[in-house]
C-alpha cells in the first residue's frame, strides 16, 4: 500500500512537470492594420497636384479620429501630401502620435511588417495606395483601385501568427 502511494505521488510529480515543460502556452503575435485613403480633397484648381481638403474632407478627418478613438493605437503613417496628413492630423493629434511618412514605390512591405509586428497601425493613403498596401500585405491580389469618389473605406488587416485575415468596410 505504501509502494503503491509512492508510485501515485511520483507519478503525479512526473506528469505534472512533464506538462509544464512540454506544452508551452505562448501568446499570439497579433498586427492590425488600418487602412483608409484620404478624405474628400478639395477640387477647385485641376491643375493642383497636391490640394488640400475640403470641409467635408476636414469633417470626415475628425470623424475618422472618432472611429479610430476607442482603438489603441500604436503607429501613424501617411503619404506626404496635404490631403493624406490633414486626413491623419485629427487622429494623430488625438492619440499624441507623430505621423511617420512613407513612400509607397519604394516601400519594402516584409520590413514594413517586421518593424510593425504586434503593433496596431493605421495607414493613409490614395485610392490607388491603399488597394495595393493592402494586397501587400495580405500576399494576394485582392482588391483594386478605388473610386475616385471613395473616401469612406476601411480595410482591416490582422495578422495572427503570420497569417492575415482581412475586411473591407463602408464607414458611410
Amino acid at each position: 500500500m505504501r509502494m503503491t502511494k509512492i508510485l501515485v505521488v511520483l507519478l503525479l510529480i512526473f506528469t505534472l512537470s512533464n506538462g509544464c515543460k512540454n506544452d508551452p502556452k505562448t501568446e499570439p503575435v497579433i498586427s492590425t492594420f488600418y487602412f483608409i485613403r484620404h478624405a474628400e480633397k478639395d477640387r477647385t484648381d485641376p491643375e493642383n497636384a497636391d490640394p488640400e481638403l475640403n470641409q467635408d474632407g476636414l469633417d470626415r478627418a475628425i470623424r475618422w479620429a472618432e472611429v479610430f478613438d476607442p482603438i489603441d493605437l500604436n503607429a501613424i503613417y501617411s503619404t506626404n501630401y496635404e490631403r493624406t496628413s490633414m486626413t491623419a492630423a485629427p487622429t494623430s493629434i488625438k492619440k499624441n502620435i507623430d505621423v511617420q511618412y512613407y513612400d509607397p514605390s519604394v516601400l519594402d512591405i516584409e520590413d514594413f511588417k517586421t518593424n510593425n509586428e504586434g503593433l496596431n497601425v493605421l495607414v493613409v493613403g490614395h485610392s490607388n495606395t491603399t488597394p495595393e498596401f493592402v494586397n501587400k500585405v495580405i500576399g494576394q491580389e485582392k482588391y483594386k483601385s478605388m473610386d475616385d469618389n471613395d473616401n469612406s473605406s476601411l480595410f482591416i488587416v490582422r495578422i495572427i501568427d503570420g497569417i492575415p485575415t482581412d475586411i473591407r468596410l463602408k464607414m458611410d
